[in-house]
């Protein structure tokens, strides 16, 4: 049980910054792991230093383009020299969505409870009449208006909610905080494996582009045993023909460690659950796989988008 009962935040599909300001107009962002990401963000950096104040908040930096968020653009942020990044800020601007405060001024709230440190967040953002890149993340106790972010904001990349205690504490590096993803179903077709066909450990899923070419969308988490025996006995290793020959898969979103498959025809469809964080028609985390779809044909499934 959270403590004193439960508040929902949306879960906000950016980079978790801890944003720092002073006195004298200076100003510090820096992700869960203390990597300065000042200089990728220069647009929240100096919305964040014209407060003018000793201020630290907790907050997400996300970026929406058409229609939804979009991670990719951020990741773009952090490979660029500080001069991109200015224009990127400019052709592609940042918000900072806070949804904490550590500090104001002389006053330490750390040791406060959330209602405490939810009502000095919502006194900065009156005192200061702010406005974008700041936004003040929404909050509430009412389960129904929690489920309707779940459903109805996922379209635009709310990756879930977030539950928190009304007399919760701050705790620096623990996870006390209950985070709940959306999840939906779909289907996609399988083009590859890891492990062996007969039995394969995880499935490389795709989806045909426009031009009819098999593009990658997904990647699954370790099959059931249910799972890895039924498809094994359907799957079929792919000739040299196959659109993913010679290609490169990375073992997970972001890495660039190789990844090891093999490539099998692509006549079989699956249905799987995965949450809401997609990037240029790509799951960036892993999904699961529910069950083969004898009834759906490859031409059938969605296009790549």
């Amino acid at each position: 049980m959270l403590p004193g009962g439960v508040v929902f935040e949306p879960k906000w599909d950016g980079y978790r910054v801890v944003a720092y300001s002073t006195v004298d107009g200076r100003a510090r962002l820096l992700s869960r792991r203390d990597t300065d990401l000042t200089a990728a963000f220069p647009e929240i950096a100096d919305a964040v230093a014209a407060v003018g104040e000793n201020l630290v908040v907790d907050g997400e930096v996300v970026i929406h383009r058409e229609g939804r968020l979009d991670f990719g653009a951020l990741q773009r942020r952090l490979v660029r020299a500080a001069a991109a990044a200015r224009r990127l800020a400019v052709a592609e601007p940042a918000h900072l969505v806070v949804f904490d405060i550590l500090q104001r001024g002389h006053r330490r709230l750390l040791g406060e409870p959330y209602i405490v440190r939810r009502a000095a967040l919502e006194e900065l953002f009156i005192d200061h009449e702010l406005g974008p890149p700041w936004t003040l993340c929404p909050s509430t106790t009412d389960p129904a208006k929690a489920e309707e972010w779940m459903t109805e904001w996922s379209v635009v990349g709310i990756e879930g909610v977030v539950a928190k205690g009304r007399q919760q504490r701050y705790e620096p590096g623990r996870r006390g905080w209950l985070k709940v993803k959306t999840k939906a179903t779909t289907d996609a077709i399988v083009g590859a494996v890891t492990g062996p066909v007969a039995r394969p450990d995880t499935l490389l899923l795709g989806r045909h582009d426009q031009d009819d070419v098999l593009r990658l969308v997904a990647r699954s988490t370790p099959l059931s045993p249910e799972l890895r025996d039924s498809l094994g006995r359907l799957l079929t290793p792919a000739g040299p023909a196959h659109p993913w020959t010679g290609a490169r898969f990375t073992v997970r979103w972001g890495s660039r460690e190789p990844l090891t498959f093999t490539t099998v025809q692509p006549t079989l469809v699956v249905e799987f659950a995965g949450d809401t964080a997609i990037d240029h028609g790509r799951w960036r985390h892993p999904v699961r796989a529910l069950r083969h779809r004898p009834d759906i044909a490859p031409e059938d499934v969605s296009t790549f988008r």
